[in-house]
């Protein structure tokens, strides 16, 4: 990681006095200032679950986290403290673009989640935030994750963590909740997306649910035709002749039902199917014939 997660590597068990508001920034300062132990390792590299309670009660620590995969959960019992999680994946190459996301856990409290780099703070997650957990995505290149603690009269029934992803893939240049636009995709791109996409599948919609706490709509799918899928997204009908199953997209795009047949593609996102390109299919079998001619289709799929 950057900042401070790199600075104060191998530097957990740090501990300073009781924090001011901007406590953050002079955690930091000392972190980058002070030595101390060896870091803490989770059991799998891919997820860490550990306790506030190892602590001794009057004092605050500072802990190390790496974590080696590209994707995982972070569980931060009873917390105090804080935490420096450090992300060096080994799935990827070293020159890839990388994008981060976290999604808190459900119900999380007790702490709150900053992005840091080179000793400046930037607030992800606040410690209460109300409603259903959001994600949050930024370039890898932006900084560390840094989990602080906040003051709490009873720590007993607090935990606080987050799912994370990793991605070789950019979702945007700036902090945000949701990656996917609301416009049409090019034709290069929707040949692009039947390569690369989690799920490639053909059907028609059959409901459109809005769900505005969560800025989302869920699309309610009958598919008559599934060329890919990376889980099970889609399940074979209860009345036979197909599939159903559902993808998610921004509330703001507006999407209602309607008719004909779409080509639907997307990927899966901490466990759900987010649409991506979704031309109809008369369209994809447009574009397709015509890079086909031109022998321009990074890979073959049957458009009937």
């Amino acid at each position: 990681m950057r900042g401070a997660a790199r600075t104060a590597a191998g530097r957990a068990g740090q501990r300073w006095p009781p924090l001011a508001p901007l406590a953050p920034l002079v955690l930091l300062a000392l972190l980058a200032l002070l030595g101390g132990a060896g870091a803490q390792y989770s059991s799998d590299l891919c997820s860490w679950k550990g306790s506030g309670l190892t602590h001794e009660a009057h004092r605050k620590e500072v802990e190390q986290v790496y974590l080696r995969c590209s994707a995982g959960t972070v569980q931060w019992l009873y917390p105090t403290g804080a935490l420096i999680v450090n992300l060096r994946p080994n799935t990827f190459s070293p020159s890839r673009h990388l994008t981060l996301c976290i999604k808190p856990l459900q119900d999380a409290s007790g702490a709150n989640i900053y992005l840091e780099k080179t000793g400046e703070l930037t607030l992800l997650v606040q410690d209460g935030e109300p409603g259903p957990s959001r994600v949050h995505c930024f370039d890898f290149q932006q900084g560390g994750l840094f989990v602080e603690a906040t003051p709490q009269q009873d720590i007993s029934r607090r935990t606080t963590g987050f799912q994370y992803e990793l991605a070789g893939r950019r979702m945007g240049p700036d902090l945000h909740t949701r990656p996917a636009p609301c416009r049409p995709c090019s034709d290069t791109e929707v040949l692009l997306a039947i390569c690369t996409s989690d799920f490639v599948v053909r059907g028609s919609i059959q409901n459109v649910t809005h769900e505005p706490e969560r800025q989302e709509s869920a699309i309610h799918l009958h598919v008559s035709r599934l060329y890919r899928q990376k889980s099970r997204v889609f399940r074979a009908a209860p009345e036979g002749g197909g599939w159903r199953g559902q993808v998610t997209t921004l509330l703001e795009c507006g999407v209602r039902p309607g008719h004909g047949q779409f080509l639907f593609t997307g990927h899966m996102h901490f466990g759900e199917a987010q649409l991506g390109c979704a031309p109809r299919f008369q369209d994809f079998q447009r574009m397709y014939r015509d890079a086909a001619e031109r022998g321009l289709n990074p890979c073959e799929m049957g458009t009937e």
